[in-house]
């Protein structure tokens, strides 16, 4: 079975994962690709494959040279976003693309044009695997794993590149952001790993947002509007005044790189209550905490203004930016850089605006940047996948592989 075959047969696997869900993984149809994943790499002649009580794969390509080699590994997660389906995906190639419009359904008028996305350009020449437009692909991040698995077949099927034991795991709900929360760091085994879950050829990223969530509740006081005066507390109208008192730009539609920002992602409420829910993020960890003050002190204010505790925040960090845990180990990224180099990839060194599981497997002791994948438009139905990325983000994994072998302290 060869790379695309292997993707395409993924993408049968309906594996979205649910964010109002108690269980690990969310969604029991995440168990069925789980096995299937379980049983190919048992079948590809990887050792110690397991899958264990929460749905985490683990499987290990044993050396295959005397010197002592640095152990390492690379994880994909197998969930797809709940902000699309992920069910009766039904992906077609398209070769050799001319550089125009690519036609999802002609009859819907749903297209992927290099004018929305320009980066489209970038493939022309190349055979891209799209979507019918009513679904997403699923190669964030069904196309890491394909490539994961691809390298580990290529490295048995070529016995004379020498390599330390290769550690692979493939893990649920890295989308609603619990894919790290149940990985067993210490069963994993690994000195470094490299998550295989980024987009466009040649990205590596070493640094990410620093996270975190405000809920805030707002307690009103409801009296006759024709009596109010002096009595009344408008919950509604107090959540509407707290917005107003954040920076409008410092949004995530006002900033771009490592610009922080502020984002509502949910405001409700009537004349007694209201919540507010609101996302923090920002690359400086001292300028994120100053985010987080910025919230308490508006509710500070607010309470002052009517003179009693009306507002309440609950703020929680998610993540941190995992180049602080990177940086004392920074041949993890040099190693990388070279990989891609002999892959002929250009390294594109950029941080993330968001996270990955790769930042909380940093905090938890196994430094973990991340590579791409090759995808582009995740999360929606003009999701696309150039099949020369995949070979090259495997042929990456390869590279990283014989250069550890050779790496020494």
């Amino acid at each position: 079975m060869n790379i695309v075959e292997r993707f395409l047969n993924y993408t049968k696997f309906d594996t979205q994962s649910a964010e109002d869900s108690q269980t690990t993984p969310s969604t029991d149809k995440q168990w069925t690709f789980a096995h299937y994943l379980k049983g190919e790499l048992e079948d590809i002649g990887l050792k110690d494959v397991e899958l264990d009580e929460n749905g985490y794969i683990y499987a290990v390509l044993p050396a295959n040279c005397n010197k002592k080699a640095p152990e390492i590994g690379f994880i994909a997660h197998y969930d797809t976003s709940p902000d699309c389906s992920g069910a009766d995906i039904s992906p077609r190639i398209v070769e050799n693309y001319d550089g125009g419009d690519i036609i999802l359904d002609a009859e819907a008028d749903i297209r992927i044009s290099p004018q929305t996305f320009p980066e489209l350009l970038s493939h022309k020449g190349e055979d891209i695997i799209v979507t019918d437009g009513h679904t997403l692909l699923g190669a964030d991040d069904k196309a890491g794993i394909a490539e994961i698995v691809q390298a580990m077949v290529y490295l048995q099927e070529h016995p004379e590149l020498e390599h330390g034991n290769i550690h692979v795991a493939f893990n649920p709900d890295e989308e609603i952001g619990l894919g790290a929360h149940k990985f067993n760091v210490e069963k994993f085994g690994c000195e470094w790993a490299y998550t295989i879950d980024g987009s466009e050829v040649g990205e590596l990223e070493f640094e990410n947002f620093n996270a975190a969530s405000a809920k805030i509740n707002i307690t009103g006081m409801s009296v006759h509007p024709g009596y109010a005066k002096g009595k009344m507390l408008n919950a509604a109208r107090i959540a509407a005044e707290l917005a107003s008192l954040l920076p409008a730009d410092q949004t995530p539609e006002t900033t771009e790189g490592y610009e922080g920002f502020y984002h509502i992602t949910n405001i409700s409420g009537n004349v007694e209550r209201a919540e507010l829910s609101i996302i923090i993020r920002d690359h400086d960890r001292a300028r994120f905490e100053q985010r987080k003050n910025h919230i308490t002190d508006i509710c500070n204010q607010l309470n002052e203004r009517y003179g009693k505790t009306v507002v309440k925040a609950d703020i929680k960090d998610q993540y941190y930016n995992m180049r602080e845990q990177v940086e004392p180990v920074m041949h993890v990224i040099d190693i990388a850089i070279k990989a891609m180099e002999r892959a002929g990839v250009p390294v594109k060194i950029q941080p993330i605006r968001g996270g990955t599981d790769g930042a909380q497997l940093s905090f938890k002791g196994l430094p973990c940047p991340n590579i791409f994948a090759g995808g582009l438009n995740f999360h929606g139905p003009l999701e696309y996948l150039p099949i020369p990325s995949m070979h090259k983000a495997m042929d990456t994994i390869v590279q990283i592989c014989l250069l550890t072998a050779q790496y020494h302290d």
